[in-house]
């Protein structure tokens, strides 16, 4: 096993470590330690389970477990997939001091928190991502939920993991489309308060789509690090934390709309942090240069930077059900540029739907 990198985010008695490194799935050692209680319930889905629910089944001996795999992909992030946990937690006889294991990438984890949120008012659960994008964001933060029609992530908890468990050994499998998507969420932290890391991946972009080790640890490692502190200061995203939502209005509209599946979440919030800093231009707030900058490091990395078709009416209208908005208006992050990203309140619509619209 390479060497463990380890971070905290640092939640008073809440807070938990995050654990980095390749081999870590095979390290129950390690990750046994935050299991409080005798019920362990594994959430995976068919892609992972094929793979690596061995692995973990075999860390859990001596305690009473049980697994659940769940079909793979956003599409199935819904409220009759929690109920499928319910009811495995149920049959396993999983009591307060319960514990999920979320085995795979952000859809696992978010719906796996979400159970563990509700199940008796509330359980433990470990995140353990198998995803670059579950690894350098959805699994760290606390933000669980479900999708539905109308939107995504409309139903949902804060609710913290005990740990995270990042195991960079399971990137080695992930299909290339999978793991460029989550190169954006890497991006999206220098774009927001970063610029010396922007720059850092300009120069390392090409190592990173190779899937370079050190580089892809060292990058693995800034993102974290970036959004425990900013979890550490606003927890529940009452101010600062919304920052990380940088293309995430947009992108979130654009998988409504094109259908949950069409659209991999990373290769969505490309395009949105491409939309929401032409925004930028277009309302004076930022220089054109920047996001000409951003589009050429997107493309680099072999990610989107151009909407589908799509009709902007109806990407408008998702775009009004996001959970930032304020008073019936539209609460968008844009930037002053690389590096700046902020709040704006009140965005005029027809100025988005230029920008939906492409023009």
């Amino acid at each position: 096993m390479s060497a463990v990198r380890t971070l905290d985010v640092a939640l008073g008695a809440r807070s938990y470590p995050i654990w980095i490194g390749a081999g870590l799935l095979a390290d129950s050692a390690r990750w046994r330690a935050p299991i409080r209680g005798r019920h362990v319930l594994v959430v995976t889905n068919t892609t992972v389970a094929a793979l690596y629910l061995q692995r973990v089944l075999a860390g859990l001996a001596g305690l009473q477990h049980a697994h659940l795999v769940l079909p793979d992909g956003e599409a199935h992030k819904t409220l009759d997939a929690s109920g499928q946990i319910f009811a495995a937690l149920a049959a396993l006889g999983a009591s307060r001091d319960a514990t999920i294991l979320a085995l795979g990438g952000g859809v696992i984890g978010d719906l796996a928190g979400f159970a563990a949120a509700c199940w008796m008012r509330g359980i433990d659960f470990i995140q353990m991502p198998t995803t670059l994008l579950a690894m350098v964001d959805s699994s760290v933060g606390g933000k669980t939920g479900v999708n539905l029609p109308q939107g995504k992530n409309l139903v949902g908890a804060f609710h913290q993991p005990r740990a995270v468990v990042a195991d960079t050994g399971t990137l080695a499998t992930l299909p290339v489309r999978e793991y460029r998507a989550g190169l954006a969420e890497v991006v999206k932290y220098g774009a927001i308060n970063d610029a010396a890391f922007f720059a850092w991946l300009e120069v390392h972009a090409d190592a990173l789509v190779a899937r370079d080790e050190a580089a892809l640890a060292a990058a693995i490692q800034a993102s974290c690090r970036a959004k425990s502190a900013i979890v550490a200061r606003d927890e529940h995203e009452r101010g600062e934390r919304a920052l990380l939502n940088f293309g995430h209005s947009f992108g979130h509209a654009l998988e409504t709309v094109a259908g949950y599946g069409t659209l991999l979440h990373g290769e969505a919030v490309a395009i949105g942090m491409l939309q929401a800093a032409t925004l930028s231009t277009r309302l004076g707030r930022a220089d054109a240069a920047d996001a000409t900058r951003l589009a050429r490091l997107l493309t680099r990395l072999g990610l989107p930077v151009q909407a589908p078709p799509l009709d902007a009416a109806a990407l408008l209208a998702a775009m009004r059900l996001d959970k930032k908005n304020e008073g019936g208006r539209l609460r968008l992050i844009l930037w002053r540029g690389i590096g700046q990203a902020e709040i704006v309140d009140a965005v005029a619509e027809d100025e988005v739907a230029a920008v939906l619209a492409g023009s």
